[in-house]
């Protein structure tokens, strides 16, 4: 397996600032192109995922930026947790689930956030967040590099960052708050 501790992040059209390409070059790079129907191959990318997982998650603690928690079913297949957001000294936390598609990594797989379906434009019918204009290319351009941790990174944590403040100042917010 591949660790990007030491390299630079895979290059994109997509423009990325300096401190989520740092965040980045931390996770470690998934070789494995399986999918959840591909027997052994999908048992030994799970477990490149899950090395991939706990590094980030190892990461943020370190770096005091911890701001989920998740975990698979028996399979690996469907993931759910907790994502949150602390704007202003007040913490927004949301449930969180996912499932990867039949082809998977090469389709990337749709973060849902149900409790903030239908409270923003920048998501999709049952709480599914918008990834493609920024996310897709690059996932498709670092297939099959790219894993869940790379989703959070790079798709989740910054619609949370773009998206929570926008909707506290729209009001949207208030039945979430979770005082710190």
């Amino acid at each position: 397996m591949s660790s990007a501790g030491d390299e630079e992040p895979p290059t994109t059209s997509v423009p990325i600032d300096n401190s989520t390409k740092q965040t980045v070059s931390k996770i470690p790079l998934l070789t494995v192109r399986a999918g959840p129907r591909d027997g052994d191959a999908w048992i030994a990318r799970l477990k490149e995922e899950l090395t991939s997982l706990i590094a980030y998650v190892n990461n943020n603690k370190k770096a005091d930026n911890d701001w989920f928690v998740v975990e698979p079913n028996k399979m690996g297949t469907k993931w759910t947790g907790k994502c949150w957001s602390i704007v202003d000294h007040v913490k927004y936390e949301f449930s969180l689930e996912f499932e990867l598609p039949v082809s998977y990594p090469v389709t990337p797989f749709e973060i849902v956030l149900p409790e903030l379906d239908g409270k923003t434009v920048k998501m999709y019918r049952g709480g599914k967040i918008c990834l493609s204009d920024h996310f897709k290319p690059l996932w498709a351009k670092n297939v099959p590099a790219f894993g869940i941790a790379h989703a959070l990174a790079l798709g989740l944590g910054p619609w949370l960052a773009a998206e929570v403040p926008h909707l506290i100042d729209t009001g949207m917010l208030k039945d979430h708050v979770n005082k710190k």
